[in-house]
């Protein structure tokens, strides 16, 4: 992406203080997300998971999953909308876009293919 966005024309309109910092923002909160993410699931939970067969014991509820489902995908999305507003780029607000829809549809198929995974082992089901 940020090869992408250099590569680019900046939008002068977005070149602010606010937009920057704003950008600041969402990449701290997004960075929060992904790591405190990867922190409650782990290195299996978060790259292996349900779709080699490797279940949780149980649904993970500690922080950030208390906050929200998903915080993986929307602490991404977070992120790559702070990189484009941070370098004040329209390709990079599409590229971001693009990534949000992306996990939308992988959420849409990723979660009942997790739910039907553990109600089939008898186990309470994780959100990632």
């Amino acid at each position: 992406m940020m090869e992408v966005m250099a590569a680019q024309s900046r939008w002068e309109a977005m070149a602010r203080p606010e937009v920057f910092y704003a950008g600041v923002v969402l990449l701290v909160l997004g960075s929060v997300l992904v790591v405190s993410s990867f922190l409650a699931l782990g290195f299996t939970g978060t790259f292996l998971g349900d779709h080699f067969g490797i279940l949780m014991d149980q649904k993970v509820t500690s922080f950030p999953f208390n906050l929200m489902e998903n915080p993986m995908y929307w602490g991404s999305t977070a992120n790559y909308l702070g990189l484009a507003l941070i370098g004040s780029s329209p390709v990079g607000l599409v590229l971001a876009a693009v990534v949000a829809v992306s996990y939308k549809v992988a959420i849409m198929f990723e979660g009942p293919f997790t739910q039907q995974i553990y109600e089939q082992t008898g186990r309470s089901c994780k959100l990632e």
